[in-house]
């Protein structure tokens, strides 16, 4: 008979899942004997690391992506990524090992205790399986849980000796489910829409992740509506240089009521509209504005304040919506104003942002983590082109660089740029190293401003004059690169910056810029 093993390679072939992303320990080493030639394993020197370069590659390829870590601390180490997965709705298979099944009962070394129970709640469903020959249809439904509407992570936790155990062949199978919207309730917001005077749509990262970035174009268009980008998004979701293209919403409720306040029919799609980040008061929406919202997460749908919410696929409901046309012609909201154009005097992150935005291919994928820079880069490195925008949709730090290494593999033909603040890429800065191994064209730009930024803008916010601890000059980014195999370049003034920005962007290989900025 087949063992459990060639079995499970067998149906992680036939589910497109030929590359594995892991740090194995000693319980996991089995599972490897006599490993495929059509496979490739992808290492990473540091569990979050691993779990960021599989949300990357699960992202650009759409299909979930197999991990596979240690027990226990492994797995520990991997749960800041995992919750950022579980916000990302990202489908991952996150397997782990487990110690022997005759030497549970001892509590030996290196076992995992509740092992299903340890990444809750990050995750949609958990199992050790109570035989070895489970194995296989345990990973089958994780594939296929992972994969259902709303996307994310599930985990399996495999005993060290269940991979050389005999089993039965196991064959993969097909399961459709995505979410078709209700006919009679699109047609209830259709004529609200209709109905309009100064209709708005507000889009959020399920537009990009059900593929609808077109249909979004094309209902904008159809009934003159401004379009604002949902809070703390994590995709593009509409070009941002469109005439219709409003703005970005602030995660505050008065800020979210004031700029929606204008617009008498307000659909929110794809995403969380209400989403905050810090204390409000108030109603959440403006009185004589009505709110619907569609999208295939029903967790949303569930804790939103305000708003008729339809639980489906955006693309699918679209559809539907753009077969009903607007009931009278409207006049085109006023443009957005676009920013001035800095001259470069100064070396801001502003600046740079502009730099990049003029230097780079407008095709090429941003994979973002500088949160002290979001606002700049909004309005200076405007996203034009549906899935090239990446961010993560927890706030936790640790995700973008070996994401952005993640999406490089996912994505061979297209150039991906990591932007990223200082202090974010310390929490992964290991990364670098695979895509140094891997030989990835990824352009890593570091925003030097020398401390956590983010945190002294929240300081003000809270009346702190002074924090303690957060600042680091002392960190070196083009000497951490050439350790880990990549080289690099530092810009400090508007000509070198250029220099060193348009050196990165033509390598065919990894490479960093470190710009330095006040």
């Amino acid at each position: 008979m087949p063992s459990v093993r060639e079995i499970t390679v067998g149906l992680l072939r036939e589910l497109g899942m030929t590359t594995i992303f892991g740090n194995p320990g000693s319980t996991e080493l089995p599972m490897f004997r006599d490993f495929p030639e059509d496979f490739r394993y992808v290492m990473g020197l540091q569990e979050s690391v691993v779990l960021g370069m599989a949300d990357g590659f699960a992202q650009g390829t759409g299909n979930a992506a197999i991990i596979n870590l240690h027990s226990s601390a492994g797995v520990g180490h991997a749960l800041g990524n995992l919750f950022t997965a579980y916000k990302n709705q990202t489908p991952l298979v996150v397997t782990a090992g487990q110690q022997a099944r005759s030497i549970l009962p001892y509590e030996p070394f290196l076992f995992a205790e509740r092992a299903v129970d340890f990444p809750q709640p990050f995750i949609k469903w958990a199992c050790e399986p109570a035989r070895a020959q489970d194995v296989p249809a345990a990973i089958a439904r994780a594939y296929h849980v992972a994969m259902e509407p709303p996307c994310g992570p599930t985990f399996v936790s495999i005993p060290i000796d269940d991979w050389d155990q005999p089993g039965e062949p196991f064959a993969a199978r097909r399961i459709l489910a995505a979410r078709a919207p209700d006919h009679a309730a699109i047609a209830e917001c259709a004529e609200a829409l209709n109905r309009a005077a100064r209709p708005a749509l507000v889009v959020g990262a399920g537009v990009a992740r059900d593929g609808a970035w077109d249909e979004v174009i094309a209902l904008a268009e159809q009934h003159q509506a401004a379009v604002w980008v949902a809070p703390l998004s994590a995709r593009c979701s509409f070009p941002e240089n469109h005439p219709l293209f409003a703005g970005f919403l602030t995660a505050g409720r008065e800020a979210i009521v004031a700029t929606l306040a204008g617009h008498d029919v307000v659909l929110a799609l794809g995403g969380p509209m209400n989403l905050y980040h810090v204390e409000g008061h108030g109603p959440h929406i403006a009185e004589g504005t009505e709110v619907w919202l569609i999208g295939d997460n029903h967790v949303h749908a569930a804790w939103a304040p305000v708003g008729t919410a339809i639980v489906a696929n955006t693309r699918q409901a679209l559809a539907l919506l753009l077969e009903s046309g607007p009931a009278a012609a409207r006049a085109a909201p006023a443009p957005r104003a676009l920013p001035p154009v800095l001259d470069g005097s100064v070396m801001t992150d502003t600046f740079v942002l502009q730099r990049l935005a003029a230097l780079r291919s407008p095709n090429s994928v941003i994979v973002e983590e500088a949160a002290s820079s979001r606002g700049p880069m909004h309005d200076y490195l405007p996203i034009v082109a549906k899935n090239t925008f990446y961010t993560c949709a927890s706030g936790g730090l640790g995700h973008g660089l070996p994401a952005a290494v993640g999406m490089a593999l996912a994505r061979p033909g297209d150039k991906v740029i990591a932007v990223l603040g200082d202090g974010a890429s310390m929490y992964a800065i290991q990364g670098l190293h695979a895509a140094a191994q891997l030989k990835l064209p990824v352009s890593f730009i570091v925003l030097k401003n020398r401390r956590y930024e983010a945190l002294h803008s929240f300081g003000r916010l809270f009346g702190l004059q002074t924090l303690v601890g957060t600042q680091f000059p002392e960190l070196d980014f083009c000497a951490l690169a050439t350790g880990h195999g990549i080289a690099g370049r530092s810009a400090a003034d508007a000509a070198s910056l250029d220099a060193a920005l348009a050196w990165s962007l033509a390598a065919d290989g990894p490479t960093l810029v470190e710009a330095v900025i006040d």
